[in-house]
């Protein structure tokens, strides 16, 4: 918990309240596939993604039987679609409504899979070396320290598993959000990485997050977002970035801005 001014942020159940909406008003992380989508993914069919393009084919492989565990990425996409494809999947997320999604998919047609709600820095509800792969697109932006998510994701992978993440490229964080100056070309360092809404943001600006209910960010840094996989005992064997298809900020629109990682829980000596 931060402050800002007189008033305290609990950024986790903020968060929760805004994914939790987003869920409700089927936003685009929060629109469940199609039947017809989970018919082609039976018919081994299928892609998911980490970054907006489908992820290469590769980096899963066959999930038939295998025990993926999609971290913070319920909403009704992904673990349906693997889930379809043959895998045994837990969906793991803080929001109700996003897991809600999930649920009603596999309601819909027929598919076996496992809801769990919570924190995505404590995975205390399974065991040690329980899942093959962790499937963790973009949502850790939402916790203030991703080193937690990492160790998490390292003991309750198999040895020899594997971790698949994305995150923003950490240069979105740093400029000023001025609609003028990007309508001018102009990009204008601002905030110093690690980044947080709580302690950067003006408190108008932050105030206004909270009154309309966006969810609180963080802009993490290199050294923790990769450098963190590999102090956790991860080795990365993949790597990609993707570029924005709709630009938000003024960097989108010069250098891709979705990065990737494929990485192993290293089998024991």
């Amino acid at each position: 918990m931060s402050e800002s001014g007189s008033n305290p942020v609990d950024f986790l159940s903020h968060n929760r309240a805004a994914w939790d909406r987003q869920a409700a008003e089927e936003r685009e992380w929060s629109r469940p596939v199609s039947s017809e989508l989970i018919a082609s993914a039976r018919r081994g069919d299928w892609r998911v993604h980490l970054t907006p393009r489908p992820l290469p084919a590769h980096w899963l492989g066959d999930v038939r039987g295998l025990r993926i565990l999609c971290l913070a990425s319920a909403g009704g996409q992904q673990a349906p679609v693997l889930a379809a494809a043959g895998a045994q999947v837990t969906v793991f997320d803080l929001s109700d409504e996003q897991l809600r999604q999930d649920r009603r998919v596999a309601e819909r047609d027929g598919l076996e899979l496992e809801t769990v709600q919570g924190d995505m820095r404590d995975l205390g509800a399974f065991a040690d070396e329980r899942f093959d792969i962790v499937f963790h697109p973009i949502s850790n932006l939402y916790v203030p320290d991703v080193r937690p998510v990492w160790r998490e994701c390292h003991r309750v992978l198999k040895a020899g598993g594997a971790l698949l993440a994305s995150f923003y490229n950490p240069v979105v964080f740093i400029g000023d959000r001025d609609p003028a100056l990007a309508g001018q070309g102009l990009l204008r360092p601002t905030y110093k990485l690690p980044y947080s809404d709580m302690k950067d943001l003006p408190a108008e600006a932050l105030e206004r997050k909270r009154q309309g209910g966006e969810a609180l960010v963080f802009g993490h840094s290199l050294i923790d977002l990769i450098g963190g996989q590999l102090d956790a005992g991860f080795v990365i064997d993949g790597f990609l970035e993707d570029d924005q298809p709709n630009p938000r900020f003024l960097v989108d629109r010069f250098m891709p801005t979705f990065l990737a990682t494929r990485a192993l829980k290293k089998n024991p000596a």
